[in-house]
């Protein structure tokens, strides 16, 4: 009886653990990424490296720019409909949205794209320190899943 107890136990546990893993990479669609530096231009008095992410080879790359923002640095995410920043501060690592002042992308076109539940659930994606590498990957993961239903066609 405990034997078989433990071998339904045990089924359960890891029925879950597959199923949930599904789940959580359900919307993200393809996590196919490809970040590539972009040389050769001039950057500004705050702007230190620029990046360009693709995903699934498609040609609708995504821009990050690094900035330094007083001591901190922000990994500024722009598209032609959305913007966003990935920062660190006393908190963690994570998504913020763009100051009224710094904003390209008029802001009523990035709220009806951007989910603002998901918004809210990668305000802190870490608590660690992040290096560069680290942060970009965390960005090109995470990214996707701003978007609200029916718009993952201006990335993917």
């Amino acid at each position: 009886m405990k034997n078989n107890l433990l071998k339904t136990s045990t089924l359960a546990a890891f029925l879950f653990a597959v199923l949930t893993s599904f789940v959580g990479s359900a919307k993200t669609g393809s996590s196919v990424f490809e970040i590539n530096p972009v040389e050769n231009l001039f950057l500004g008095k705050n702007i230190e490296k620029v990046w360009t992410i693709t995903y699934s080879g498609k040609e609708k790359p995504l821009t990050i720019a690094l900035q330094k923002i007083g001591k901190n640095l922000a990994y500024v995410v722009r598209s032609e409909f959305f913007e966003v920043i990935y920062s660190s501060d006393q908190e963690g690592f994570g998504v913020k949205q763009v100051s009224r002042a710094n904003r390209t992308v008029n802001n009523r076109i990035t709220s009806s794209i951007l989910s603002k539940d998901e918004l809210n659930r990668q305000r802190i994606l870490t608590t660690n320190p992040v290096s560069e590498e680290y942060a970009l990957g965390l960005i090109a993961s995470y990214i996707p899943d701003l978007l609200n239903d029916g718009y993952e066609h201006l990335i993917y």
